[in-house]
């Protein structure tokens, strides 16, 4: 049992969240309530409609609406912040939404735009102070910047649009990094597995040379030709270094 301020307080955000099927308040007049309610709703859709431009574009006026009101209704967000309701509604998706009328890329390509908007805000920062900008990659130990994320997928989330909506994965892993440079900018490439996975070595054992990293893929290729894999990774790392996903060498 709750006082009585308290139950009305329940009610009056219940109305808000699902004004079809909770009453509102008895006390508060309708035209007022119906103003709280157009405002909350208003400024959560137009957040999430921000935050994934793309999926917004996909669905006509009133299945989107459906969809974000259903989020807004029955998701229960463990935080306050604005900037963090496009994560929230990425869990909604991925877990508590039923997709059987959604299009099968629609987690995919939520979690995509959301890594776009994670990393514009990120708190992260490149410390040049440690690194060789001009360092030799394959004598030096690459140093991988924060700011960038591997993703791999089953669709290829980055074309995705009105006029392109697959309905099949892709036979290969899509591979694209997301990065922000020194400059603050975000951008994105589409990559493969070879870089991928060399993006995963330097993050996963720092303290190794450019050239031990290369060694290991060459060996897990089985590749009849080392020299070729160290070139060609060399070449990868000098184009990296240019995005400041890979800025340069750690300075011992």
């Amino acid at each position: 049992m709750h006082p009585d301020f308290i139950n009305k307080q329940y009610a009056f955000a219940a109305h808000i969240r699902d004004p079809k099927t909770n009453p509102p308040p008895a006390e508060v007049e309708a035209r007022r309530m119906a103003i709280y309610s157009e405002f909350f709703y208003n400024n959560v859709e137009s957040f999430v409609s921000s935050s994934f431009p793309v999926l917004r574009e996909l669905y006509e006026e009133d299945q989107w609406h459906a969809m974000v009101r259903d989020f807004f209704s029955r998701h229960k967000s463990t935080t306050p912040l604005f900037l963090e309701i496009s994560q929230e509604f990425l869990i909604y998706l991925q877990s508590e939404r039923n997709l059987e009328n959604d299009p099968p890329f629609i987690q995919e390509l939520a979690h995509y735009e959301w890594i776009e908007l994670a990393a514009s805000i990120a708190d992260a920062e490149i410390d040049f102070s440690q690194i060789d900008t001009t360092g030799n990659f394959l004598e030096g130990k690459p140093v991988l910047s924060p700011l960038v994320w591997p993703l791999s997928y089953q669709y290829p989330v980055h074309k995705i649009s009105p006029n392109f909506q697959p309905q099949e994965p892709e036979a290969e892993p899509v591979c694209l990094i997301i990065y922000r440079d020194s400059n603050d900018e975000v951008g994105f490439m589409e990559t493969n597995p070879v870089t991928a996975r060399l993006l995963q070595l330097i993050q996963e054992a720092p303290e190794n040379t450019g050239k031990q990293h290369l060694t290991t893929i060459t060996e897990e290729m089985n590749h009849p030709n080392p020299d070729v894999v160290i070139s060609g990774g060399l070449e990868i790392m000098e184009n990296l270094r240019k995005t400041d996903i890979l800025p340069g060498t750690r300075i011992l």
